[in-house]
């Protein structure tokens, strides 16, 4: 909602800077005087006639949007505007009632009553119906929009539109621009160019590129809100993107071809001489101002320079949208090009983000609202932990200075639930407590041969290796087997048999049957489907029993070490 401050004065209207945004420029139109705000006559209500200097201040038209009972306001006054376009000037209450559907209550006159105060209406005393002498002293009037009020209107519905405006990609724009140059560079070969045509086509080649660049702009701005808030309707965003980006192509490769074409022109309307004919159409306008000064030939030589410089700044804005200052100073048309390309880009990541999440697959968001799903479902402290460590891997690194006493420390690694008080002792060096560090001056150590813990760690990289191949031998199933058929499994078997079982799962879709999934590194492939009324399965592992409902399973290792 608008909101203005009451009460505050109008103040003169500078009709000129009015035209310098219509005709977008800086300067205003020299056929625009400053216009004075007019005089305020005489105001009574009650039974007399009421303009527009309303309230001590002056009219205040914007002053029912900042109020409680603005809703009701807006609809009365959009009422008196849609009357106005139907060339209907008075409104009686029962007109304003009926066309807001709704009883001619008190809260109906009060509003009338307070948009008159404000001077967005004017009320006239209603005689058309008098019939006896108690109907004339009866409060009857006839409402309608004052000047101030139907400025008011015009103003927050150009407000309304430019805020709303979803813009488009006018290509044929294009096509005009072009074909009004070429029309204009025809004018310069004459002698003696007739003004009205010279002057009429300036007019609509800037009207036409004002439209083109306006809407390009909109559009993109409601192309960006359109991408990032693709949430809101995902299947309408899907649906219509194969078209739009179509529709943006489309504006491209005519921008690439028509922009070429109205560059070259541009330059040819240059070479012929278009100052000539700015300065024509400058001195066609000039004729129309308002004489000022008691020197007429001043005035129309002030009217006429102010003309042409507006006409002169049009056209390099015209040319530096068609045609590039070099590398450094890129036209609009092809940093539009530029904006388009990125906007069907970011459509394609969009959708194809989108077609993710329809269709289960897990981004990082996901992960971490199912992990904290599962912390809260965690029934005890220790689970909490065990999950944590399986989350994320938070588990000591490996160097390479490991020695064969390393080595069976590993191995004989305590539980990662054993108390405190049970464990075994962390050893620390004497120098690092009584220092904090474990710098020692002196002597650098000599470097160490480590020929010996590489060779340690290279046969138990082999051994571990060896251990998943024998563990993907075991679970190459040669065709569809039952999950009960597996048999017992170990647990190099079973932590391998669980990772297929997963990627199985995350891929198979909400009511699918049957899935098929290859691993990270592309080795192994499983297929996956329910078996009906198969009820419950046991698997036994060394780790303990796995359950779940009855599948067929086959398991293919890609790399032919099954085989």
């Amino acid at each position: 909602m608008l909101s203005y401050p009451a009460k505050q004065p109008v103040p003169a209207v500078d009709a000129a800077a009015i035209g310098a945004v219509r005709a977008g420029t800086d300067r205003p139109d020299p056929d625009v005087r400053r216009i004075p705000p007019p005089a305020s006559p005489p105001r009574h209500h009650n039974g007399a006639v009421t303009d527009l200097d309303s309230g001590p201040d002056g009219p205040q038209p914007f002053a029912h949007l900042s109020v409680p009972n603005a809703p009701l306001y807006r609809e009365v006054l959009l009422a008196f505007a849609r009357a106005k376009e139907r060339f209907i000037v008075h409104l009686r209450p029962e007109d304003v009632a009926a066309e807001l559907r709704r009883d001619g209550d008190e809260q109906l006159a009060q509003a009338l009553d307070k948009l008159v105060e404000w001077g967005n209406l004017r009320a006239d005393a209603d005689t058309g119906r008098v019939t006896t002498v108690e109907d004339f002293h009866r409060k009857r009037f006839l409402y309608q929009l004052t000047a101030a009020g139907h400025a008011a209107e015009q103003a927050i519905a150009f407000y309304e539109d430019a805020i709303g405006r979803r813009g488009v990609l006018q290509s044929v724009a294009l096509t005009d621009i072009a074909d009004r140059l070429a029309a204009l560079a025809a004018l310069a070969d004459e002698p003696d160019p007739d003004p009205a045509k010279v002057h009429l086509l300036l007019l609509t080649l800037a009207e036409r590129f004002s439209s083109l660049a306006d809407n390009a702009q909109a559009f993109m701005a409601s192309l960006r809100r359109a991408i990032d808030f693709s949430d809101g309707d995902v299947d309408g965003f899907i649906a219509y993107k194969e078209r739009l980006i179509d529709y943006i192509n489309r504006f491209i490769a005519d921008l690439a071809n028509s922009g070429a074409r109205i560059a070259a022109l541009l330059d040819e309307v240059e070479a012929r001489g278009h100052e000539r004919l700015l300065t024509v159409a400058a001195r066609r306008e000039a004729s129309d101002a308002v004489p000022e000064g008691a020197d007429a030939a001043e005035a129309f030589g002030r009217a006429e320079a102010e003309a042409l410089e507006s006409w002169r700044n049009r056209w390099r804005g015209l040319r530096d949208w068609f045609v590039s200052g070099g590398t450094a100073r890129p036209s609009q048309a092809r940093l539009l090009r530029q904006a388009a390309v990125t906007a069907i880009k970011q459509l394609v990541d969009t959708v194809g983000l989108l077609n993710e999440r329809r269709s289960g697959r897990s981004d990082r968001s996901a992960d971490f609202r199912a992990l904290a799903r599962w912390f809260a479902e965690a029934p005890d402290e220790e689970a909490m932990h065990r999950l944590w460590r399986a989350a994320f891997g938070l588990t000591s690194a490996r160097h390479l200075t490991v020695t064969a006493a390393t080595v069976a420390a590993w191995d004989e690694e305590p539980p990662q639930g054993l108390p405190w008080a049970d464990a075994p002792p962390v050893r620390i060096s004497p120098q690092l407590r009584r220092t904090g560090s474990y710098e020692r001056r002196g002597k650098p150590n000599r470097v160490q041969d480590r020929s010996e813990l590489r060779r340690m760690l290279r046969e138990r990289a082999d051994r571990e290796a060896a251990e998943t191949a024998a563990a993907r031998a075991q679970l190459h199933t040669g065709g569809p087997v039952r999950l009960s058929e597996l048999g017992v499994l170990d647990l190099r078997a079973f932590r391998l048999f669980l990772a297929l079982l997963g990627d199985a799962l995350a891929a198979r879709l909400p009511g699918d049957t049957e899935v098929k999934a290859i691993t990270g590194d592309g080795s192994m492939e499983v297929r996956l489907s329910l078996v009906p009324g198969g009820g419950e399965v046991r698997i036994v592992t060394e780790d303990g029993v796995l359950t779940g409902p009855e599948h067929l399973i086959e398991i293919t290792d890609l790399s032919g070490g099954g085989t």
